[in-house]
């Protein structure tokens, strides 16, 4: 019998995990799930925060890169590379097997670059030499800044994972980014079949906001848990638009690869919806789920699984324009979660590396510089 993974991916949309860790890494948690048809992984400061902070299990690289004079923030990222090259590397088969369609492992810039173009590019391309795999993908966010950056990226070959979309309009701006770059690297004379792209549409965060929202406002409660889903199918609406425009058909002909739109922020934050709301709901081709070890297990267990990303647009158009009449301004809200968005990725950052350089204190080494 086949499971909800694989139907999911008979579909046409892949299933990643929202986690990392070295413990993960060895014991062979991420090989079971690769086993049973987990096609990528993803990461953040917050993840790599509660991975290095609550386990042993980077003391003895800790202890050896501080002992080599590295920095708290070099430590980091010598530990970071570390985890997510050994990630690529259980992928690796399903990179080869998919031709560079999947299999990949995405690792963020400095949280902090966020509002900085041409520091973001420098880093990502240094972090996409210093992981020196052809699965890997660097994380930008979607700030005005980080558009940019990704149009650059994409046209040196970089792969990106286009980080904290929340945003019709935003979204819009990193397909164009995306297929400005494609057409930049083939100007340049490269294949344009070598990068790949995603873009990572958060979609509980819009619930919880809009939800507070109405609830503020008094609004009819059949309006709640809407808004998320709704946005989603919108953005997927605008992503098969761009996609299968003459524009990228005549990229796609010399191998280019579509951007797939990437469902984040996946897990039910609200008790009172469903546990697969943001899976169930937003099933289509040419996407990605990515999931933490909990929404996946819940989708092995109980997932209802039918392609239903295309139903119900019209409703989802017509809803995202009701929440005007109640007086919420989607984009604002919007524009909100993506500084909130930086701003949590930022402290969870700054948190991690003064974490590491506690723990360097406990094990009675000297930090470094």
């Amino acid at each position: 019998m086949r499971s909800a993974i694989e139907k999911l991916r008979e579909i046409g949309q892949s299933v990643w995990y929202d986690n990392v860790s070295r413990g993960m890494i060895e014991s062979g948690e991420l090989q079971s799930l690769i086993d049973i048809g987990v096609t990528g992984l993803t990461s953040n400061p917050t993840i790599f925060h509660k991975a290095i902070a609550e386990s042993s299990d980077y003391d003895a690289s800790l202890t050896a890169l501080v002992r080599a004079g590295k920095s708290p923030a070099e430590v980091f990222e010598a530990i970071g590379i570390a985890d997510i090259q050994s990630a690529a590397d259980l992928l690796r088969p399903i990179f080869d097997d998919t031709h560079g369609s999947d299999g990949y492992a995405s690792f963020e810039v400095n949280p902090h670059l966020a509002h900085d173009t041409e520091g973001t590019v420098e880093e990502a391309r240094r972090l996409f030499a210093a992981l020196d795999r052809p699965n890997v993908m660097i994380k930008v966010p979607a700030t005005p800044e980080g558009i940019p950056a990704i149009q650059t990226l994409i046209g040196e070959g970089v792969n990106v994972n286009v980080t904290l979309t929340f945003s019709l309009h935003a979204y819009r701006q990193v397909r164009d980014a995306y297929i400005a770059g494609v057409e930049d690297l083939d100007r340049s004379g490269m294949d344009v079949g070598r990068v790949a792209s995603v873009a990572s549409f958060f979609v509980s965060r819009v619930d919880t906001a809009i939800d507070n929202l109405l609830d503020e406002f008094r609004a009819d409660p059949g309006l709640l848990g809407r808004a998320a889903i709704s946005n989603a199918k919108l953005a997927y609406r605008d992503f098969k638009a761009d996609f299968e425009s003459e524009r990228f058909r005549a990229l796609a002909d010399k191998g280019a690869r579509v951007q797939r739109p990437l469902w984040a922020s996946t897990s039910t934050k609200n008790p009172a919806y469903s546990d697969l709301l943001y899976v169930e709901s937003l099933v289509g081709p040419n996407t990605v789920n990515t999931m933490p070890r909990a929404t996946i297990d819940a989708v092995l267990d109980h997932a209802s699984v039918s392609e239903t990303i295309e139903e119900e647009v019209s409703g989802a158009e017509e809803f995202i324009r009701s929440l005007a009449d109640v007086g919420i301004d989607v984009d604002g809200v919007t524009d909100r979660l993506l500084s909130d968005g930086v701003k949590a990725f930022s402290d969870s950052y700054d948190a991690l590396i003064e974490d590491i350089h506690a723990k360097s204190n406990r094990l009675s080494i000297p930090t470094g510089r």
